[in-house]
């Protein structure tokens, strides 16, 4: 019979997870289960994916902001430190700056406006040009910029993360300053011992910092990357990519989950005769036209995902085949048409015309966003995705 359907995502619900849990059993049996009771067949080439948060957590890779401020203390010195371009979030970034201010005597905060690196906004373009206020070269001071601006409050949470940065910090015990700058070198007159915030510019900031002077240079991937008295860590990532658990605690990022994946692929295998393929998955990597957000606040989509996922899309652009090489065809000869030239597709179509307006990303940046989207961050209970189809076409 004919399939009908293509590309399906499904929530997979999951027992709350716990330091120590085994996600290999888990997850395995969450998703066989779901397919018996639910009446659906698992496939040859389905994923199944994991959120990085039930990894961090069964994992245990928490840490304090005590361990925080001593990693900072010990790698910056302790006196004051330049915190540059983090991004506007309670649940990411507040508890950092906590730490890090607990590790220091001042904290000189310089934010990127109008918006941070992942497009929360401080303020608007049209502020900007209204003010006169060239975001490329202009460096504001905090008295500066509430002359222009006032108080500012985000859009969607309601917050003026000025004002709420500026009390984390000294409610932590350190003096605050904060200046508003674009250009990484703009934090070398306040401080020349640094914390580069960015995620996915930090190499060629902390370089542009250390070329222009800095005497120490710390990413957020240099704090936490091993141990403090027995905290988490993540070696490659550091802070990167940590959550807020409580007032006084972070869950990092995951450690090395390579075993995982191959885990669960290779218990689904046994169990079912199937080899699907696995990855873990944190934000998703896709922008929101009204708050402007683009979301990916992780180091990357996918921290460990099976052989099976790496590479990019291979396909054939429907409508442009139905456009050119087959406008003069309808009905049963243009599908029959359609379905010779996608089997008969080269394993590489780079340069293809009849490949343009595909996505030309990962699979596992495409995939993870499909997840994220579909899990949420709410209270759904649904910390696994299986995706189904995905690697299907026309002619399947």
């Amino acid at each position: 019979m004919e399939r009908r359907v293509g590309t399906c995502s499904r929530d997979i619900r999951c027992p709350i997870i716990r330091a120590g849990d085994d996600l290999v059993d888990i997850v395995s049996s969450s998703v066989i289960e779901a397919a018996e009771y639910e009446g659906f067949k698992l496939r040859d080439r389905d994923v199944i994916a994991i959120t990085e948060s039930i990894v961090a957590r069964a994992q245990g890779n928490y840490a304090t902001v005590d361990a925080i401020a001593e990693d900072v203390k010990a790698k910056l010195g302790g006196g004051t430190v330049g915190v540059i371009f983090p991004i506007l979030s309670r649940n990411r970034f507040a508890i950092c700056l906590k730490g890090i201010a607990m590790g220091a005597k001042k904290v000189v905060l310089m934010l990127s406006y109008p918006s941070d690196e992942v497009g929360n906004a401080l303020l608007t373009y049209d502020q900007l040009d209204d003010a006169g206020v060239n975001p490329y070269s202009d460096v504001l001071s905090l008295s500066k910029y509430r002359e222009l601006f006032g108080d500012n409050v985000h859009e969607f949470t309601g917050v003026d993360y000025v004002k709420y940065y500026t009390d984390i910090i000294t409610s932590a015990g350190a003096e605050a300053e904060i200046v508003f700058a674009n250009q990484a070198k703009s934090i070398l007159p306040y401080a020349d011992h640094i914390i580069n915030c960015d995620i996915h510019t930090r190499k060629r900031t902390k370089r542009l910092l250390l070329e222009g002077g800095a005497k120490v240079v710390c990413s957020l991937d240099d704090i936490l990357n091993a141990s403090v008295n027995g905290s988490g860590y993540n070696a490659k990532y550091g802070l990167l990519g940590s959550n807020k658990a409580t007032e006084d605690t972070i869950k990092l990022f995951p450690k090395e989950c390579f075993d995982l994946v191959e885990g669960i692929q290779a218990k689904v295998l046994e169990k079912t005769g199937k080899h699907v393929e696995v990855m873990v998955y944190g934000d998703g990597a896709f922008k929101d036209p009204q708050g402007k957000i683009w979301e990916l606040a992780d180091p990357v989509v996918s921290p460990a995902y099976t052989s099976g996922l790496v590479g990019t899309p291979n396909e054939l652009k429907l409508k442009y085949l139905a456009d050119n090489d087959f406008k003069d065809l309808s009905g049963e000869a243009l599908k029959n048409a359609i379905s010779a030239s996608i089997k008969a597709k080269n394993d590489n179509l780079v340069g293809n015309m009849a490949s343009q307006g595909t996505t030309p990303r990962q699979l596992t940046d495409l995939i993870g966003s499909l997840c994220d989207l579909t899990s949420g961050s709410g209270d759904k209970g649904t910390p696994v995705v299986l995706v189904q189809g995905y690697f299907d076409n026309f002619t399947d």
